[in-house]
C-alpha cells in the first residue's frame, strides 16, 4: 500500500511561544496544542518543562485549590493540563518530581487535613500518584517507607473515591507494577494499614466510607494467596470485621459492607463485579464448592445467632408500597446480604458450619423467607443455591434436614396448588384491597429446584427415598412438573428466528446438525422463498412469478447447504447487523435485472471515499491528511460477478449496488441503500445430485462494513 504524507507546518503555536524572550507557564498552558507537543516529545518545551520552578507550579495547580476570585482558566484548565502533562509519562519530567523530596512533599500536602479536599484535584493527585506507581515506584515507595504517616492519611480520606483508587492500587500490587513486589507486599503486611482500613467499618463512619473501605478489602481478598489476604483472613481479623458489623443494629450499612468481605474472604470471586453479573445472570454455572481455611470460618459461626435474629421481621413496623400491595417490613439490603451470606457459607463445605446451621435453624428461616417475599427475585436466587448445597452435602444429616425438617418437598406443591398471593395478616407481603390478586414470583425457581430432585433421585437413594413418602410427589411430576418445563423451555418458543448455537442448553455438547430446536432444512427453503420471489418492483412481477412456478427441486436445500445460510446469518448477527434491517451490509439495486450490475471492486469504491467522510475526489488541501492509495492484494481480490453468473452447479452470490436515478454516479456505495430500497437476489443454484457444494468452492461473503 502507498502512502502520501503531507509535512507539519515547521512551526507550532507552542513553538511560537517559545521562541519570545519572556514567556511564562501559564502562557503555554492556555495554548491548545501543549498536549499534543508533549505526546510528540517537543524537545525544546519537555526542557522547559522539566525544570524544578515549572515542575513546582505544575504541583501547585494540581494540588492546591484555587481562590474563590480565581478565573475558570485558574480554576479548571490549568489544573487540568498540569495533570495532563504529568500523565504524558514523559521520564525527565517524572525523575525530576521523584529526586526532589521538596516537591514530593508539596504533592503529598494534598492529603493534609486542614486543606481543602474537592472531588475535582483528588482525582488530579490520584492520577498523578497512580503514574508515579507505575512509572517510578522505587523511588515512590522509598519516599512511603520514610514518610509513614502517608498511609494514615490516605486511609483518612478514604471516603473520596479517587484516594480509594490510589489505596487499591496499593494493596493489589505485582509484578508489573513494582519489580520487588513480594518484598513490597512484606512492607504492607508488617504495616498497619490493614487495621486501619477495617477499623472504617465501625458504625460511625459514614456509608461512603463503608463501601470504599470493603472494595479496598475485597481487592485484598482476591490477591490470595498473598501476604496480605493471608493476614486479612485470619481469625483476628475475621473476628474484628464482624465486631463492627454488629456493634451496631442500627448501622445497616456496616453491617452489609463488613458482610460483603466475608463473603469474598469465603470466595473471592464473588467480589468481582463482572462475575457476579454472570452469576445471576446464569443461576449457578460458576457456583462450584469453594475450597476455604477451616480457622477463616471457625471465626465466623460465634455470630451467626446474631445474625439469625436480625432476619426475624416480625418486630420491625416500616412499611414499603408497591404496586402489588404492601410490605410489612421490606426485606431490605442488609437481611438479604445475611441471606447471601448463609448461601456462600454454606457452599464451603465445613461440616462445622453445616452443624451449626442445621442446630440453629439457619436453612430453615431462610426458605421460609422465600415464601414470606414472594417477589425478592434475589432472595429466591440466594436460597435456590442454598437449596442446591443441601441436596448436593456428602452428609446425611443436612439432606435429612432439608426434607424433614424444611419439609421442602410439601411445600413445593402447596406452593403450586396455591400459587396466587396469600392475605394471610400474620405474612409481611400483602396484597393490595380491591385489585386482582397476582401470582406469587417464584414458581420459576421451584421448578428448577424440582428438577433437580428429580435428577438427584434418579442416582441417590436417600433424595428418592424422601421424596416417595409424600404420595402426591409422581402424579404431580407426572402432570404439573411436566407440563411447567413444556412451558418454561424457551429452546421450545416460536419467536420468528432460530435458537442461536451458543444460547443453547450450556451442558449439552451435542453438535448434530438434526438434533436442533429449529427445522434447519425448512427454515433455509423459507429464506430461499424470500430471496428469489421479488415483492417491492413491480418490474419484477414476472419473474417473481416465474419464481414461484418453480419445482421444489429448484429451492430445495439439503441441511449441509442449509447450515450455511443459518451460520451465515449467525455471523452477521453477531456482528451487530441484520442481514435484512441494516443496510450497511449490502447495497441493493433498484433494477431487478442483474445485466447492467456495477461489479466495482471494494478497492475501487475506496478510491471514491474520502476517509475525513466527504467526498473531494481524492485531493485534499488539509496539511496533515494522510492519502491511501491503491492495496495490491485489495485489487488482485477483484470480484468478476459476470463469471459467476455463468458457472454451472456453483453456489452464486450476486451483490447489486445501488444505483442512483437519472444515470447520477454517487461516491459511496452506500449513499442510496437503505431499508426501502429493492432487495438484491441471492441465488442457489444445485448441482445434479442435489447438492451445491460438492466439488466447488464456497464462496466468500461479501461485506461493505469492512471498507467503510
Amino acid at each position: 500500500m502507498f502512502w502520501k504524507l503531507t509535512a507539519l507546518s515547521a512551526s507550532s503555536p507552542v513553538d511560537s511561544i517559545l521562541d519570545k524572550e519572556n514567556f511564562t507557564l501559564d502562557e503555554l498552558l492556555d495554548e491548545e496544542e501543549i498536549i499534543q507537543e508533549c505526546k510528540a516529545l517537543n524537545g525544546r518545551l519537555i526542557n522547559f518543562l522539566r525544570e524544578r520552578a515549572q515542575i513546582e507550579l505544575l504541583l501547585q495547580y494540581v494540588v492546591v485549590e484555587a481562590p474563590e476570585d480565581a478565573d475558570s482558566k485558574r480554576t479548571f484548565k490549568f489544573p487540568f493540563i498540569a495533570c495532563e502533562i504529568f500523565t504524558c509519562e514523559i521520564d525527565v519530567i517524572l525523575k525530576t518530581l521523584v529526586e526532589e523530596e521538596e516537591l514530593m512533599n508539596l504533592l503529598f500536602s494534598f492529603l493534609e487535613p486542614n486543606r481543602s479536599h474537592s472531588a475535582l484535584l483528588a482525582g488530579y493527585f490520584s492520577k498523578v500518584i497512580i503514574c508515579l506507581m507505575m512509572r517510578k515506584a522505587v523511588p515512590l515507595m522509598t519516599y512511603v517507607q520514610a514518610h509513614q504517616d502517608v498511609f494514615g492519611k490516605l486511609v483518612d480520606l478514604i471516603g473520596i473515591t479517587s484516594i480509594m483508587e490510589v489505596l487499591v492500587r496499593l494493596v493489589d500490587s505485582d509484578d508489573h507494577i513494582y519489580p520487588n513486589s513480594m518484598e513490597m507486599m512484606q512492607w504492607l503486611v508488617d504495616s498497619n494499614l490493614l487495621e486501619m482500613i477495617v477499623d472504617k467499618l465501625n458504625h460511625s463512619s459514614p456509608p461512603e466510607v463503608h463501601a470504599n473501605a470493603a472494595e479496598i478489602l475485597c481487592v485484598v481478598t482476591r490477591t490470595a494467596p498473598s501476604p496480605l489476604a493471608t493476614k486479612l483472613s485470619s481469625p483476628s481479623f475475621v473476628s474484628r470485621i464482624f465486631g463492627h458489623a454488629l456493634e451496631d443494629a442500627d448501622s445497616k450499612s456496616a453491617l452489609v459492607h463488613s458482610l460483603s468481605v466475608c463473603i469474598s474472604l469465603l470466595d473471592p470471586r464473588r467480589s468481582n463485579p463482572a462475575i457476579q453479573l454472570y452469576s445471576f445472570r446464569s443461576q449457578h454455572s460458576y457456583e462450584s464448592s469453594v475450597q476455604v481455611d477451616p480457622d477463616t470460618v471457625g471465626s465466623m459461626l460465634p455470630k451467626l445467632g446474631d445474625l439469625l435474629m436480625l432476619l426475624n421481621v416480625s418486630a420491625d413496623e416500616k412499611i414499603l408500597p408497591t404496586t402489588y400491595g404492601e410490605l410489612r417490613p421490606p426485606l431490605g439490603k442488609h437481611r438479604l446480604k445475611i441471606v447471601e451470606f448463609i448461601a456462600v457459607l454454606l457452599k464451603s463445605g465445613n461440616d462445622i458450619a453445616e452443624k451449626e446451621m442445621i442446630s440453629s435453624g439457619t436453612i430453615r428461616r431462610v426458605i421460609d423467607l422465600m415464601f414470606e417475599y414472594p417477589y425478592n427475585n434475589a432472595l429466591h436466587h440466594h436460597v435456590e443455591s442454598i437449596v442446591y448445597s443441601c441436596l448436593e452435602s456428602k452428609t446425611d444429616t443436612l439432606i435429612d434436614h432439608i426434607f424433614v425438617d424444611c419439609d421442602l418437598v410439601e411445600k413445593i406443591l402447596q406452593a403450586h396448588k396455591h400459587p396466587t398471593l396469600s392475605g394471610n395478616s400474620n405474612q409481611p407481603t400483602k396484597p393490595a384491597s380491591g385489585t386482582k390478586i397476582p401470582k406469587v414470583g417464584y414458581l420459576g425457581h421451584l421448578t428448577r429446584i424440582s428438577n433437580k430432585l428429580v435428577q438427584l433421585a434418579n442416582n441417590d437413594k436417600r433424595v428418592q427415598e424422601h421424596i416417595q413418602e409424600n404420595g402426591e410427589w409422581n402424579d404431580w411430576q407426572s402432570t404439573v412438573l411436566q407440563e411447567h418445563n413444556l412451558v418454561e423451555n424457551v429452546y421450545r418458543w416460536a419467536c420468528g428466528r432460530p435458537t442461536a448455537l451458543q444460547d443453547r442448553t450450556r451442558d449439552s455438547d451435542e453438535e448434530d446438525v438434526h438434533d436442533r430446536d429449529y427445522d434447519v432444512t425448512a427454515l433455509a427453503n423459507n429464506l430461499s422463498q424470500v430471496f428469489t420471489y421479488s415483492i417491492y418492483d413491480n418490474d419484477g412481477a414476472e419473474e417473481g412469478q416465474g419464481a414461484m412456478d418453480r419445482d421444489d427441486e429448484d429451492v430445495y436445500f439439503n441441511d449441509e447447504s442449509a447450515e450455511v445460510v443459518i451460520s451465515s446469518l449467525r455471523l452477521g448477527d453477531e456482528q451487530g447487523s441484520s442481514l435484512f434491517t441494516n443496510s450497511d451490509w449490502f447495497a441493493f439495486q433498484d433494477n431487478a435485472s442483474g445485466d447492467n450490475m456495477d461489479t466495482s471492486s471494494p478497492s475501487d469504491v475506496m478510491d471514491e471515499i474520502n476517509l475525513n467522510g466527504t467526498s473531494n475526489g481524492g485531493n485534499s488541501s488539509s496539511d496533515d491528511e494522510v492519502v491511501v492509495g491503491e492495496d495490491e492484494e485489495l485489487a488482485e481480490s477483484k470480484i468478476d460477478f459476470d463469471s459467476l453468473s455463468s458457472t454451472n452447479g456453483d453456489l452464486i452470490v450476486q451483490v447489486a449496488e445501488a444505483n442512483p436515478k437519472n444515470g447520477e454516479e454517487l461516491s459511496s456505495p452506500m449513499e442510496s441503500a437503505g431499508p426501502s430500497d429493492d432487495i438484491g437476489l441471492f441465488q442457489f443454484e444445485a448441482s445434479d445430485d442435489g447438492n451445491p457444494f460438492i466439488g466447488k468452492p464456497t464462496p466468500e461473503w461479501v461485506s461493505w462494513r469492512e471498507f467503510r
